[in-house]
Parts: C-alpha cells; sequence; structure tokens
C-alpha cells in the first residue's frame, strides 16, 4: 500500500472529477482543490483521533466493506457529478458522524473561513471526502493488506503527512483524548509553512494573485452596476419579507425547558415548533413539517442573508433545549426553471442551513439534509405570491 494515505486517496480524483465538483457546487476548481485536501485530512485526522479503538474501527471497516460492495470507486465520477445519494448517502451520513462527532459543523466553519468556500459547499465537499476515504478503506481490505489491527496503526503513521494540510496545532487536538475529534480545521499559510504537499505552494500562490485581483475589480466600474442592480433585487426581496413577517404578529417571550427565553412573533414557527414538542400527545408523522419563516437568501443562491440569523439562533436553541428531537432539513423551490437546477439549489440551502444549526451548537448526527427542488408544492405556482411560499426550508421532526 502507499505509504501515504493521503496521497493515494487524492490520486483518486481526476482532474474531470474535480471540474464536476467545482460544477456542482458552484466553485472554482482550486477551490475545490483545496477544500477537498483538508477534508480529506480533517476526515483522516477524526479517525486518527480513535486509532487505539478497536470497536470504532471494526464499525468503520463494516461501512467500509460496505462502500466497496456498492462499487464506490468505480462510482466516484456519478459522485462527483450528482453528490452522495442513496445507499452511499446513507453511508455517509453514517460515517461523518461517527468521525467528527458534536464537531461536524465547527469543522465545517473553520474550513469554510479559511478557504473562503461557503457552508454548503463545504458540506459537499466533506461527502465527498467520505466515499473517497470509505471506497480507499473498503478496496484495501477486500484485498487482504488491511485489517482492524493495521487500520490503527496506518492512521496513527498517517499523521505526518497530514501536517502538510492542516496547521500543526490541529494534530495535538485531534489527538489530544480517546474519541476527540476535531474542533478547528484551517488551512493556508501555516499549511504551506510545512512543507507536506507539492501542490498548496502553487495554489497558495494563486489564490493571493485571485484575491487581489478580486479586490481590484470590487473597486471597478463595471462591477458596481452589477452589484446595484443585485442590491435593488435582494432590497425588493427583503420589502416583502418584512411585509410577511410583520404578519406573524407581535413578539413575544417563548419558553423553553432549558430555562431559555427566545424572542420569536407569536405566529411564527418558534412557537408552534416548542407546542408540538411539549405536546405529548403530538406523535410524529411523516406530514408534520414546521417551515421557516424568517429565512433570506440570495437571489438564486445558497446564501443566507444576516436578517436570517435571529430565527437560525432561536432553532438551535429550541433543539438543544429538546435534546431527544432529531429532524430532517428540507429544502424546497417553486417550478420556475430547470428541474435539475432547483433541485441542486434545494440542497444547497438545506445544507446551508443545516451547516448554520451545527455551528450554533446543535449536534450534526441529529440532523440530516435533502433537497425536494419544486417537489410537494404548498401553494399555486402560477402566482407570485404562490411561488414565493413554495420557496421554503421545511423541519421535519423525525424522533421527539
Amino acid at each position: 500500500m502507499a505509504t501515504s494515505m493521503m496521497d493515494s486517496i487524492l490520486a483518486l480524483v481526476t482532474p474531470e472529477m474535480k471540474q464536476a465538483i467545482a460544477s456542482r457546487l458552484g466553485e472554482s476548481p482550486q477551490a475545490v482543490q483545496g477544500g477537498l485536501g483538508a477534508a480529506t485530512a480533517a476526515t483522516l485526522g477524526g479517525l486518527a483521533a480513535k486509532a487505539g479503538d478497536s470497536g470504532f474501527l471494526s464499525q468503520i471497516m463494516n461501512l467500509a466493506s460496505s462502500a466497496n460492495s456498492q462499487n464506490v470507486l468505480g462510482s466516484l465520477s456519478s459522485i462527483a457529478s450528482g453528490g452522495t445519494t442513496g445507499g452511499m448517502g446513507d453511508l455517509v451520513n453514517k460515517f461523518l458522524p461517527m468521525v467528527f462527532g458534536s464537531q461536524q459543523g465547527q469543522v465545517a466553519s473553520a474550513i469554510g473561513q479559511s478557504s473562503g468556500l461557503g457552508g454548503a459547499s463545504v458540506t459537499g465537499l466533506l461527502k465527498m471526502a467520505a466515499p473517497l476515504v470509505l471506497g480507499f478503506l473498503g478496496k484495501a481490505q477486500s484485498s487482504g493488506a488491511l485489517n482492524v489491527g493495521s487500520l490503527g496503526s496506518m492512521l496513527k503513521s498517517e499523521l505526518p503527512s497530514l501536517q502538510g494540510f492542516l496547521p500543526a496545532g490541529l494534530m495535538s487536538s485531534l489527538t489530544s483524548g480517546a474519541g476527540t475529534a476535531a474542533t478547528a480545521v484551517t488551512t493556508g499559510a501555516t499549511a504551506v509553512a510545512t512543507g507536506g504537499s507539492r501542490w498548496l505552494v502553487p495554489l497558495a500562490i494563486l489564490g493571493a494573485i485571485i484575491l487581489a485581483w478580486l479586490l481590484f475589480r470590487s473597486m471597478s466600474g463595471p462591477k458596481e452596476a452589477v452589484q446595484n442592480a443585485a442590491t435593488t433585487t435582494t432590497q425588493a426581496v427583503s420589502n416583502a419579507a418584512s411585509s410577511a413577517w410583520a404578519a406573524l404578529g407581535d413578539m413575544i417571550k417563548v419558553k423553553l425547558p432549558d430555562g431559555t427565553e427566545l424572542n420569536a412573533p407569536a405566529l411564527g414557527v418558534e412557537a408552534r415548533l416548542v407546542k408540538y414538542l411539549d405536546d405529548p400527545n403530538a406523535t410524529v408523522s411523516d406530514d408534520t413539517w414546521f417551515d421557516f419563516d424568517r429565512l433570506l437568501f440570495d437571489t438564486g443562491a445558497a446564501t443566507l442573508q444576516p436578517a436570517s440569523q435571529e430565527q437560525l439562533g432561536n432553532i438551535a436553541a429550541i433543539l438543544k433545549a429538546y435534546p431527544k428531537a432529531k429532524v430532517v432539513i428540507g429544502g424546497y423551490t417553486d417550478n420556475t426553471g430547470d428541474a435539475a437546477a432547483n433541485v441542486k439549489l434545494s440542497q444547497q440551502r438545506a445544507d446551508d442551513v443545516m451547516a448554520e444549526l451545527a455551528r450554533l451548537g446543535v449536534d450534526p448526527s441529529r440532523m440530516s439534509a435533502k433537497g425536494y427542488g419544486e417537489e410537494h408544492p404548498v401553494a399555486d405556482n402560477a402566482t407570485e405570491d404562490g411561488r414565493q411560499k413554495n420557496r421554503r426550508i421545511s423541519l421535519h421532526i423525525t424522533e421527539k
């Protein structure tokens, strides 16, 4: 087997796959390359943190075996272009919480901050790193070159190779206690200084050049016209949202079981969600969904606007106050435009909301995100009001 797992795993990613990932996430291939390297290194670091736990390693090997039986390595191109779905998606949703525990959101947030990638993009790269790692391990296991005992030794010996992708202080954070996952992941100048990666140095130089160009362009006339148009559109959406939010009633105090008091509209989703969770007779149902009613995204994008933070903070506080609750975050669009593009956008928005809730302290293992595109409309798409209602993020309680 190769000396460095990182080199072997990243070698599985072809230039065509990087381009497909970049297109799917709406990012540059260079940003994808850096982000995927960080996501893969963080994943291996999280595994290495538990290299002495044979029970944990046995579970990982079982997942790797399942990935191999699904021919994940032969499906990498389709995963790169379409994301993890079906059985592979189920494996990834089990694998990542095992690796990172409650820190998955913080890891994703730190990668995003250091790389400039959006929350949904980082989540997508973590979900790409997972099948890469599982596929690599599954192939090695099936060839007889890897078992539970040798996996632990390999992960420990891999730590020096990860230094080229992660800052020096991170490895001690990853391995400073059994079962302790990463609390922060950063890349950039510190990673370059370690010299552990052949492509990070030119990537860092290229990134600096691109950043300087973007800063220059931000002060130029043509872009100002585009920004003004975007600002006008965003302002119109914000005005419409303000009117809708006013209809939710006066702000009240919503009390939670842990003593927290939230400021929320009397008719808003927070009050209704707390009432449902408090009611012992309210059973879990596939038909029970709670629509966020004070979220705003940039037009045609998955970027949450600052006005969304109050409700996101409230929902995070509610989920933390009811630790048994598990949720699905559903993203929806109207029927305007290409159906496949709508599914992609709805998934990115659902992922972004989940990443933000995780950043606010909600355990990612209690959440999943699903983009439904234009499916399940709640209003008539023939009217603007109906289309606006169909463009939504909803919360489904799967356990309470």
